[in-house]
């Protein structure tokens, strides 16, 4: 199982530049367990260990924040079985893993709909999570689940409705206030395993100015090494937000 603690780090990272807020498209399980002639739900599984050693990884060069995508919004098209299991499968991981994510000082906070297709389980864990680890401060694990970039900005609209904003009020700042996690930064890197080159409806308010790293390294295989290379990418990049170069 992964180590929490620090390994080696390469010299060609620029630990000074390390960005704040990295965002993952956890992509390519069922690919992983279908190439060994293995079920869809083994590739899964498999990928709960490139999940912790990709946050110990982060957590040992200082990035403030780590948003993963779980569970889309599309995700329920998927078989019954395979979305039962991954239901199962995450409430499961937060139950065997937020005590030891706590000892590390990662707090877990999760992003997308409470809806009636959660089960209360799930939710409970989730909530269970958040409480134990609310005031850690080492890293942020957003747990990107039943979420759409489409639907956040959906209910941040109606909750803009719903608190009665006059139209010549509406503006970034007031849309934004109403996200799932407007205290947090927007992703300055954002990487997608398993060669797929599409963000698939992933945080679409958020990375409007995010660096985008594609990897053909399917999620299962991904490590905290992975993870250093695309920060090193991301690092020779010139961020210039729509302006001119300096």
């Amino acid at each position: 199982m992964p180590d929490p603690r620090p390994r080696p780090i390469p010299t060609s990272l620029d630990v000074s530049n390390v960005p704040k807020h990295v965002a993952i498209v956890m992509d390519g399980n069922g690919r992983w367990a279908q190439r060994q002639g293995l079920p869809r739900t083994v590739g899964h599984g498999a990928g709960e260990v490139s999940l912790l050693d990709t946050t110990y990884g982060a957590l040992s060069i200082g990035v403030k924040v780590l948003t993963v995508y779980a569970f889309s919004t599309e995700n329920w098209r998927r078989p019954v079985d395979e979305v039962r299991y991954l239901m199962n499968f995450n409430s499961g991981l937060l139950q065997r893993r937020q005590q030891e994510l706590h000892e590390q000082g990662v707090r877990i906070t999760f992003s997308g709909r409470r809806d009636w297709r959660v089960p209360k389980k799930v939710i409970n864990n989730m909530d269970n999570a958040s409480a134990l680890t609310n005031k850690n401060k080492a890293l942020t694990l957003n747990i990107a689940f039943n979420y759409g970039g489409r639907a956040e900005i959906v209910d941040a609209v109606a909750q803009l409705v719903a608190d009665k904003v006059p139209a010549n009020k509406v503006d970034e700042k007031a849309l934004r206030s109403r996200l799932y996690h407007p205290e947090l930064p927007d992703p300055d890197l954002v990487i997608r395993t398993s060669g797929e080159y599409r963000i698939s409806n992933f945080l679409l308010w958020e990375m409007a100015y995010s660096e985008l790293v594609f990897t053909d390294v399917l999620w299962p295989d991904f490590r905290r090494e992975n993870l250093f290379e695309a920060i090193e990418e991301y690092q020779q990049r010139e961020r210039r937000f729509g302006g001119l170069d300096k």
